[in-house]
């Protein structure tokens, strides 16, 4: 186990998501971690409740910052806009990308990750399921561009599928170095083929079905 834990900051980036952030932000503003954390909300100029859910939850929770980013006259590039206003915004070393809609289980998640996480990775990639966390650690953040490049990640039926997402590389979660998150942040303004999707869908298939055994299974539920 190791010994050296270090503080994460959480960026969560939402548009029009007040009754997620309602539900679910709480979960990862009570995690039981002793290096501590901070979780950054980048509200995307939302047109409903999404402002006053967040001015409620800083009010309990100290440790709970928002931003947010302007609208702008295109949408084009506006995630890695709007990731960049949060990374920007944090204050540790170890940046947490997640998503608002998908909370931690239990409050012990954030320091299980960290027993086990590899510092010589510059990005690894979490993926969630009733049953466990799984870690998939990358060398440089170059080697899950296929990943990251994956257009169809942002469709809601394929994030709500968790059966194999692991083997298709469809994460729930990014951890990355602070300092490497330039490099990360350039792989969201890719344009990308249906052809070169194809081929990078089995790609990350193949490299997924023989990396297997290099992914450890994190953590069980308790409410499953």
């Amino acid at each position: 186990m190791k010994t050296v834990q270090h503080p994460f900051s959480v960026v969560i980036t939402v548009y029009d998501q007040a009754r997620e952030l309602e539900e679910q932000l709480p979960a990862f503003l009570k995690q039981e971690y002793e290096p501590g954390y901070e979780v950054i909300v980048v509200d995307e100029s939302s047109t409903d409740e999404t402002p006053d859910v967040l001015k409620l939850l800083k009010n309990e929770y100290n440790h709970l910052y928002s931003t947010f980013l302007p609208k702008p006259s295109a949408q084009t590039f506006r995630r890695k806009l709007a990731l960049n206003i949060g990374i920007k915004a944090s204050h540790n070393e170890y940046i947490i990308i997640a998503k608002a809609n998908n909370a931690p289980a239990n409050t012990d998640v954030f320091k299980v990750i960290a027993e086990v996480l590899d510092e010589k990775a510059e990005l690894t990639l979490g993926y969630v399921t009733k049953k466990h966390i799984r870690l998939q650690p990358f060398d440089s953040v170059a080697e899950a561009e296929g990943h990251i490049r994956r257009l169809e990640r942002k469709l809601k039926k394929v994030r709500e599928r968790k059966y194999g997402n692991y083997i298709w590389g469809r994460y729930d979660f990014i951890i990355v170095r602070k300092d490497c998150t330039f490099e990360l942040l350039k792989l969201f303004e890719q344009q990308i083929s249906g052809l070169n999707l194809f081929g990078i869908r089995l790609g990350i298939l193949w490299n997924n079905l023989l990396r297997r055994s290099s992914t450890t299974l994190l953590y069980t539920s308790t409410d499953s």
